[in-house]
């Protein structure tokens, strides 16, 4: 990570403006490349942050003069979120950066707001003040909100994040779709009532964000990431708040970031008012809004000035539970879709319809556990576990026997060969499923 880069698209046709963004861009560049320098960094860094603050302050002045001068109809709107920044977020970092001795912690936690912030801002607020983004959803009939509120988010996907998103489900119900950032915002309108706004990004689709901002390949969400990606959001929900009257997100109250199993946790608590799914081409992107009378209880912990960096490092230390692998084993193309769908839910869950195609799987993915039909042409099941033992890496993966005979003679000749257990294929649903889970549940106590 050595530089943010600077897009076309962030220009907005104000000269002055313009050079002035393309400025910041270029000071944030440093401040990335000379934080790594650990003998330079205390001095060079403080110096270099007080310079971006002070160049912020005074771009903050000018843009705001001339939105004086063109009578800007949301101007008191714009010079709140700049109120915001420069007296509440810039004096934190900046006290947290001294309290530190400038560490490369809290660096990367000043550059990552300030990333995401700038970002977000330009590509919403600034592109605002000459008319390119307009409040089209004011207004409008309640019962249409919904469907405008679709159109806003995909929208401003393009706008913020230059993807086209598209909806595939309007009740999202946290259904598991990889590893995720989810964060919460907990917001109070004008007559006092709370919002509870979560935003669910996929992990490929913030690399891909983030990526393209700072110009390099990201392969993990580290705190650069979670940073850049707390401060767009906080910029998305502003544009949400002034397109929609009728969601009156007044003031941000309250921030945390919510693992899978929290995201879960609040949807088991209440059913979202508004929950929609979009699909980006990048990964998968949800929105979901509670009004005040559905939000109950207290999940996380919130962020807070004083606790920032603390929160993140915590939250990025959660190790989300790995699902283990299956390889499902079987002749018949309605049984292997059967055991696949009863475990899929659950489990990663792979399959091959032979015996030679199930070797070559395990080959190129070992599985934590083998559900392998007896009963197979060529090459049956009992000849698949005896390849599966003669070599040193396989010969300890655990096998399941599928068999269609239930009878004494044929269950002793099955167990004779000594497998982890064997499944009827008569079975009832359920009872597969149980007994999987319980295998994996003994294996993890012994």
């Amino acid at each position: 990570m050595n530089r943010i880069e600077w897009h076309n698209s962030y220009k907005i046709g104000v000269d002055f403006i313009d050079k002035e963004h393309k400025t910041l861009f270029s000071t944030m560049n440093k401040l990335l490349r000379i934080s790594e320098n650990e003998e330079k960094r205390e001095w060079v860094c403080q110096e270099g942050a007080k310079y971006l603050k002070n160049h912020t302050l005074e771009h903050f002045e000018h843009e705001e003069a001339y939105m004086r001068s063109i009578d800007y109809s949301e101007y008191t709107i714009h010079k709140r979120l700049h109120d915001d920044f420069r007296n509440i977020t810039l004096p934190a970092l900046e006290r947290e950066m001294e309290e530190t001795g400038y560490s490369l912690e809290s660096i990367r936690h000043f550059l990552g707001v300030c990333i995401g912030w700038v970002v977000g801002h330009t590509q919403t607020e600034d592109l605002a003040i000459t008319g390119k983004r307009k409040s089209k959803w004011a207004n409008i009939p309640h019962e249409e909100e919904k469907e405008a509120l679709e159109q806003a988010i995909v929208q401003l996907v393009d706008d913020i994040y230059h993807l086209k998103a598209k909806l595939i489900s309007e009740q999202y119900a946290g259904e598991d779709f990889g590893e995720v950032v989810c964060c919460r915002f907990i917001y109070s309108g004008q007559q006092k009532e709370k919002w509870e706004i979560t935003l669910v990004y996929e992990k490929y689709l913030l690399l891909k964000i983030v990526g393209d901002i700072l110009n390099t390949q990201y392969l993990r969400v580290d705190d650069m990431v979670v940073n850049i990606t707390r401060y767009i959001s906080r910029q998305f929900l502003e544009r949400i708040r002034e397109n929609f009257p009728s969601v009156d997100l007044f003031k941000l109250e309250k921030e945390s970031l919510l693992s899978y199993e929290q995201l879960v946790s609040s949807f088991e608590r209440t059913t979202p008012a508004c929950s929609l799914l979009f699909d980006t081409g990048n990964g998968y992107f949800a929105f979901c809004a509670n009004s005040s009378e559905s939000i109950r209880g207290k999940i996380v912990p919130n962020i807070n000035p004083d606790n920032a960096m603390q929160a993140i490092n915590q939250f990025l230390s959660q190790e989300r539970p790995v699902p283990k692998n299956i390889l499902v084993v079987d002749d018949s193309d309605f049984m292997r879709a059967r055991i696949v769908k009863l475990l899929s839910e659950s489990y990663n869950v792979s399959e091959a319809n032979s015996s030679i195609a199930a070797i070559s799987s395990i080959a190129v993915n070992r599985p934590d556990l083998i559900v392998l039909d007896y009963e197979m042409p060529v090459c049956d099941g009992r000849q698949a576990l005896e390849m599966i033992r003669s070599e040193k890496n396989t010969a300890d993966i655990p096998v399941v026997f599928l068999t269609g005979k239930g009878d004494r003679e044929s269950v002793q000749k099955v167990m004779a060969l000594k497998p982890e257990g064997y499944l009827l294929k008569s079975m009832p649903d359920e009872e597969i499923r149980k007994y999987i889970d319980t295998l994996f549940t003994k294996k993890k106590e012994k």
